[in-house]
């Protein structure tokens, strides 16, 4: 018996029935260990430059680009419903994409303009902003590179910088750097200090992998056909790696992170439940594209109930010990959670 078992939990069959807890919907509600509320999702949202412009993502069924201008009764709504923040990327026209991703330190680039216009007319959701270049790069890459292909670490952490100063400028509430970098938590810290932008939140992407789940994302930002030279694998984690995101957990909070976030979310649920238990921080989970498409899809070729399986995956994130999750799905789990399905 394992320590955690109480002696008086010992008695057998027929005193002990455990389907008793179980007969009725009261009493299952009553004693449920872990509940999916609206607080816990942050809905990421993808902006498209222009006017009336709506694209659907075709490797992702339900989920839209939008324009600036459509993106906002979009967010109301989500606001409405109880969501507290959604997570803003950008789908970079070809035009302003280079080698050095420069457009995203542009204060006028498209996430600043979508974070100014959303928090003028939105102020009271929360905007969670990437940090990272691949939307910006003609190579696909998250950082720059040198002539060989490899990654410059320092050099990018500059660019990082610029890009995250610009987003908190325009009235950003969560820098979320995702590039896996080494140090730019800290140095985005730092200069988030020294500009006087003290109230500004970092949340981590600490524990991201190099994962084959990202596809459908790339589609959507437009990065799917840009990416070039060698994968990711030299900046994002090995899926076959646990250990080490507990040490890039401690670093990025050593470093200046409020949060810390794991990505993918369903494949390394232990990851997530070992960091909430080590480090006991708000901890989140990203549902990532390839995960949201695989149930989607099956719903809609009926396959499984769709709905159901989405709200048990994110149940599961909830019982790991995520403190919330970012999903394409936060509107329509909300809807339901709303209408008590």
């Amino acid at each position: 018996m394992s320590s955690t078992t109480s002696t008086s939990y010992t008695a057998s069959f027929p005193k002990t029935r455990m389907r008793r807890n179980r007969q009725d919907l009261w009493s299952r509600r009553m004693v449920a260990e872990h509940r999916l509320d609206t607080a816990d999702l942050i809905w990421p949202v993808f902006a498209l430059d222009g006017e009336n412009q709506r694209e659907a993502v075709q490797s992702m069924p339900g989920v839209e680009r939008m324009s600036i201008d459509l993106l906002l009764p979009a967010i109301h709504e989500a606001r409405d419903l109880g969501i507290p923040a959604v997570a803003l990327f950008p789908v970079t026209p070809v035009a302003f994409k280079s080698d050095d991703g420069i457009e995203a330190t542009n204060p006028e680039n498209l996430v600043c303009r979508a974070v100014r216009t959303i928090k003028e007319q939105i102020p009271d959701i929360g905007i969670v902003c990437d940090v990272a270049l691949d939307p910006y790069t003609s190579h696909g890459h998250d950082g720059l590179l040198n002539e060989q292909g490899d990654i410059l670490n320092d050099e990018t952490l500059h660019v990082l910088t610029k890009q995250s100063l610009v987003q908190a400028e325009a009235g950003c509430d969560v820098i979320a750097p995702s590039d896996m970098m080494d140090g730019r938590v800290g140095v985005i810290r730092n200069a988030l200090e020294e500009s006087g932008l003290v109230n500004v939140k970092i949340m981590s992407y600490a524990a991201k992998y190099a994962s084959a789940y990202y596809g459908p994302f790339r589609d959507a930002v437009g990065s799917a056909g840009t990416l070039k030279s060698k994968g990711k694998q030299s900046y994002q984690m090995d899926p076959a790696n646990g250990d080490e995101a507990l040490r890039e957990v401690a670093l990025d909070l050593a470093e200046g992170a409020d949060m810390v976030m794991v990505k993918p979310g369903m494949p390394y649920l232990d990851i997530v439940r070992r960091i909430k238990d080590g480090f006991g921080v708000p901890t989140f989970a990203y549902q990532v594209s390839g995960e949201y498409a695989m149930i989607h899809a099956a719903g809609r070729n009926g396959w499984l109930d769709g709905d159901k399986a989405m709200t048990e995956a994110l149940l599961a994130f909830k019982r790991a010990g995520a403190d919330g999750v970012l999903t394409y799905a936060a509107v329509d789990i909300a809807k339901q959670l709303k209408e008590g399905v």
